[in-house]
């Protein structure tokens, strides 16, 4: 990693299974990043003021309840409300795999989900924020 990237991870909505956000948090923490987990039963407004406030590279949002295809456009609408729709969003969790087209299409960068290997994901996650830092830099 050109740096060491901060990365807001969140359980959005009435969700209260985290063992899989805490469980990428850790992978992140131990490639390298700094992690902020945001704890359960976040409202959107609730991450994305985490976001600016942490000044995040990087959002990750967990979801397991089926409430993605309103909870994650919410979080990037909030984002972009906020002047930080510069932040690069991902998510994982329990979600169809027809429902992923359209988040990415939303704006989500990426959609991991069960069973994708830890090295998959935070190999994606360094070289996706380096590619944008070079960018950002010329």
């Amino acid at each position: 990693m050109q740096r060491r990237y901060r990365v807001v991870v969140a359980k959005p909505g009435l969700d209260g299974h985290d063992r899989g956000a805490k469980v990428i948090a850790r992978a992140l923490r131990e490639a390298g990043f700094e992690v902020i987990y945001t704890g359960l039963h976040q409202t959107p407004e609730q991450i994305v003021a985490a976001v600016v406030q942490e000044d995040a590279d990087a959002l990750g949002l967990s979801l397991l309840s089926g409430a993605h295809m309103t909870l994650f456009p919410r979080v990037l609408s909030q984002l972009a409300d906020a002047g930080a729709d510069d932040v690069l969003v991902f998510g994982g969790g329990i979600i169809p795999d027809r429902d992923i087209p359209e988040l990415k299409a939303k704006g989500v960068a990426a959609i991991f989900t069960p069973g994708t290997p830890l090295p998959e994901i935070t190999g994606w996650l360094a070289a996706t924020l380096d590619e944008r830092e070079a960018a950002a830099t010329g």
